[in-house]
């Protein structure tokens, strides 16, 4: 167990690293995350080290079980493509800028608006999406409106990471931890509704106190014109998006895996665009740009992260784990909190591989409560620092392109004002939803 432990402490330590440090190594033209690549090094390592086999993990990868780690990735990145689609046929950019128009010379109507909306795009695609959406289109309007992009980046940010947790399709964590479980759509909804509903409202006013002072001025009028690139994609997008969220819904009263339909809808949303781009003799520059933009890189990343914590969980590691956070009392903050931390530490989807497996070892009295427990410590935690998400990766590398600075004790500002407050109301919330 030693052996497998000090691994898997040492890829975490230099995945880390390498997103703080160096988060993409450049091969001529060729640009590839660090992240993914120091974990399927820390997976070899396992194997090499006998620690593990690839028998042994070619079985695991082919069990037709929820845990599977394919069929999970399988369902984000297809749920991604979805949301991509959109997005590069003009649709959030759309809304963004139809958002601003609102407000005016309003800074706090700006606020207000912009987190409404990033709240509401973001329950019903992810907030991977909106952030890679809206964040470049906050740091142009910002720069051209001559104001601090600081607040309006905080309150996306925040919302996009916050209103995640009300659906499983909202983060890749959440789909791992619920699917995992045997949770289905429209129970995990039940329960995470009005914890998710508190947290939002906690976090926007904690964001309002934070940025106060600053919203007070007034903002100096700026146009801002965007027209959808292609409306037929646009229709087309949105009636395939909210087709599959409504299978993906009632899912499990028709027999249907989740990854499927989502699998099944993203292929429909490519062989459509394909058929509509030979109709109309047009490039399909929509569909190409789409299919580069997706996570592809979550596929090594995971399987990785995946193949280091069975192999703890076969040495007795997340049993003890398991043993140390106990059952009893305060089951939604024991988990809640330790999954948080362990997030802001390896990053909450390594995090959610892992808990998994040490829920797997808790009493089953409160297995349940600790996945939704997990689930809200997945989500929150990538507003503390910025390694606690991939999200929040996305996020920096998108400012630094921008020359925007968000550096750690920025960050970490954000976190002890708004995330705080949120996680701990959220899972009081929670606590009180199991309970009745």
């Amino acid at each position: 167990m030693t052996i497998s432990i000090a691994i898997c402490v040492i890829a975490c330590i230099l995945m880390i690293a390498g997103i703080l440090f160096f988060p993409k190594i450049k091969i001529g033209k060729l640009s590839v995350d660090t992240y993914w690549v120091v974990a399927l090094a820390g997976a070899l390592s396992l194997v090499i080290c006998g620690q593990n086999d690839f028998v042994s993990i070619g079985k695991k990868l082919a069990e037709n079980s929820a845990v599977n780690p394919l069929k999970i990735v399988a369902l984000f990145i297809s749920m991604t493509i979805l949301s991509v689609y959109l997005d590069e046929a003009g649709f959030f950019s759309y809304l963004a800028a139809k958002t601003l128009s609102k407000a005016k010379s309003n800074k706090k109507k700006l606020f207000l608006y912009l987190y409404i909306i990033v709240s509401v795009l973001t329950v019903f695609t992810s907030n991977d999406i909106i952030i890679l959406s809206f964040t470049p289109f906050i740091c142009y309007f910002s720069k051209n409106a001559k104001i601090n992009p600081l607040p309006f980046l905080a309150a996306e940010f925040v919302a996009a990471n916050t209103w995640s947790m009300a659906l499983i399709i909202g983060n890749p964590t959440n789909v791992y931890l619920a699917t995992a479980n045997g949770i289905n759509f429209l129970s995990y909804f039940k329960i995470m509704a009005l914890p998710t509903l508190v947290a939002g409202v906690t976090a926007y006013a904690a964001l309002r106190l934070l940025f106060n002072g600053q919203l007070k001025e007034s903002l100096q009028p700026c146009e801002v014109v965007e027209e959808i690139k292609d409306k037929p994609a646009v229709i087309f997008g949105v009636v395939m998006l909210a087709g599959c969220t409504v299978l993906l819904a009632i899912a499990s009263y028709i027999g249907w895996e989740m990854w499927l339909i989502a699998v099944a809808f993203a292929a429909g949303v490519s062989l459509g665009s394909i058929i509509m781009s030979l109709l109309r003799k047009k490039s399909n520059v929509c569909l190409k740009n789409t299919l580069k933009r997706a996570p592809w890189q979550l596929i090594p990343f995971v399987v990785s992260m995946f193949v280091m914590i069975i192999t703890l969980s076969d040495k007795g590691a997340t049993q003890s784990m398991a043993a140390a956070l106990g059952g009893g009392n305060a089951v939604e903050f024991k988990y809640g909190i330790a999954a948080f931390l362990a997030a802001n530490v390896v990053n909450n989807i390594p995090m959610s591989v892992l808990f998994c497996e040490i829920i797997k070892s808790a009493p089953a009295s409160v297995a349940v409560n600790a996945v939704y427990a997990t689930v809200i410590g997945s989500n929150i935690c990538a507003f503390f620092t910025p390694v606690g998400a991939l999200a929040g990766i996305m996020f920096g590398n998108i400012l630094s392109r921008h020359g925007i600075k968000f550096g750690y004790l920025k960050f970490l500002k954000l976190g002890l004002t708004v995330a705080l407050p949120t996680l701990l109301l959220s899972l009081t919330t929670l606590a009180a939803v199991l309970n009745i």
